[in-house]
């Protein structure tokens, strides 16, 4: 930072990050950030990314398909909700929320609404793409959870907060075709440009009690274009929410 002229204050606006935190990065060799925040980091300095945080990124060393997969949680819930605001905070191009129901990122993020209006004013592509809260599918979810806070309701939820977006024109909502839908309740994929949480749902479990990957896109045809590829097929054959 002294070499290239760069004081906390910039660096923090250019990662998106409080002036502290990178305070806290600098005297705690402990204090290690988020993998994206140090790619940015380090391509924004113009040195390798070892040479700031070498003992992270000894640790993630990594080759073959694996080298896509960022972390692990035994549950979605056990992500942190600074990973969630950090990669939509991040994102340039396109933000895709393919979880079935969607409800939970309104409740964990605070305004939520005022984020996905703020990132359409930015010019990133948002879509949503739901359950049909009316749907056999979603019915027999239900029943095969058997909670209080119902899909369908969870679903009514999300979209009663995508309501609040003001420029809605510019928000994409679709509910996914009836013949997907099983594909759909069982597999969420969140992406955020070349980032993904991938959630695999487990019998009667809801979706926090669900294991998540954290993936990034390395390779033509890896794990991330796998996933990011089946959602769009289910975008693409979805039809607009009513």
């Amino acid at each position: 930072m002294a070499e290239k002229d760069v004081r906390p204050g910039q660096l923090a606006r250019h990662l998106g990050v409080a002036k502290e935190t990178v305070e806290r990065w600098i005297t705690d060799a402990d204090r290690v950030p988020h993998a994206r925040t140090r790619t940015d980091a380090s391509e924004y300095l113009g040195v390798p990314e070892e040479m700031l945080w070498p003992r992270a990124v000894k640790t993630a060393v990594k080759a073959g398909p694996d080298r896509e997969i960022v972390s692990v949680y035994p549950y979605r819930s056990a992500c942190p909700k600074a990973v969630w605001a950090e990669l939509v905070e991040q994102a340039k191009q396109e933000i895709l929320f393919a979880g079935y129901t969607n409800y939970f990122i309104f409740l964990e993020q605070p305004h939520f609404h005022l984020t996905i209006q703020r990132k359409l004013d930015q010019g990133v592509r948002v879509r949503f793409l739901l359950g049909n809260p009316e749907s056999e599918t979603t019915r027999a979810r239900e029943a095969v959870e058997d909670t209080p806070l119902s899909v369908s309701t969870r679903i009514r939820i999300a979209q009663d907060n995508l309501a609040k977006v003001t420029a809605r024109e510019g928000l994409e909502v679709r509910y996914s075709a009836e013949e997907d839908a099983a594909n759909h309740v069982g597999l969420s994929v969140f992406r955020f440009d070349h980032d993904a949480l991938v959630c695999t749902h487990l019998a009667r479990l809801v979706g926090h009690d669900s294991p998540m990957l954290h993936l990034r896109k390395r390779d033509e045809h890896g794990m991330f274009d796998r996933y990011a590829e089946h959602a769009e097929e289910l975008w693409d054959r979805a039809a607009p929410a009513r």
